[in-house]
């Protein structure tokens, strides 16, 4: 039975707190600073725990199906990835002032750029590597990968996994923005952030299975 390792619980709070953070931040922005005139700055805190307690919550359900043991982490990745996506397509929101068109559509592949940046080594490093292997260097982990010989094609297959989720997210934000009018009284920044949603969404589950059964396959 896998075991929730060390290695699990600091990546948990590292990404968590991101997590936490940028959607602070991202609330600033839609001037949602406070819920019952208290600052969501409790994030930071509080997402690290969610996080720990759905890797675990992955590791239980592994014992039924194994799925679940890489599932977990996964999803703790992807939500982070998608803080780091909703985190800069609101920073360029917020400082070239478009929301919609061709300018909201070029912000959205440059923010989901910025977060598959990184997406790599927490799938590589974390979600999908051999389980319950101590914590080791990253720099000596990538430099073995890639002396091995595999690790420029299995770059390959991530970097076109990507390329197609990038398609997916960005077709379908854009579609929602452009197309689809707000519902239930949201403004244009709200609606933009909930388009972003629905491509991170599907992006999430391509991306998922492509990187399980095409990438990193045991």
């Amino acid at each position: 039975m896998i075991k929730f390792t060390k290695k699990d619980l600091i990546f948990s709070v590292i990404t968590g707190f991101l997590t936490g953070f940028v959607a602070w931040k991202i609330l600033n922005h839609l001037e949602t600073s406070k819920f019952n005139d208290i600052s969501f700055s409790w994030l930071m805190l509080v997402v690290p725990v969610l996080w720990i307690l759905g890797v675990n919550l992955g590791y239980f359900l592994g014992r039924w199906v194994v799925f679940f043991n890489q599932f977990g982490k996964f999803a703790a990745v992807g939500f982070t990835n998608a803080a780091v996506d909703f985190g800069i397509l609101n920073l360029l929101i917020a400082y070239y002032g478009i929301v919609s068109g061709l300018g909201f559509s070029l912000f959205k592949a440059t923010s989901f750029v910025v977060a598959v940046a990184h997406s790599y080594l927490w799938n590589k490093f974390w979600v999908f590597s051999s389980e319950n292997l101590p914590t080791q260097s990253l720099s000596a982990s990538v430099g073995d990968t890639f002396e091995d010989g595999g690790g420029g094609k299995e770059f390959v297959k991530f970097f076109t996994i990507t390329l197609l989720s990038l398609v997916i997210n960005v077709l379908t934000a854009s579609v929602v923005v452009n197309y689809i009018d707000p519902i239930f009284g949201f403004n244009d920044n709200v609606w933009a952030n909930i388009s972003a949603v629905t491509g991170s969404a599907l992006a999430l589950a391509f991306s998922f299975i492509g990187f399980r059964v095409s990438v990193f396959k045991k």
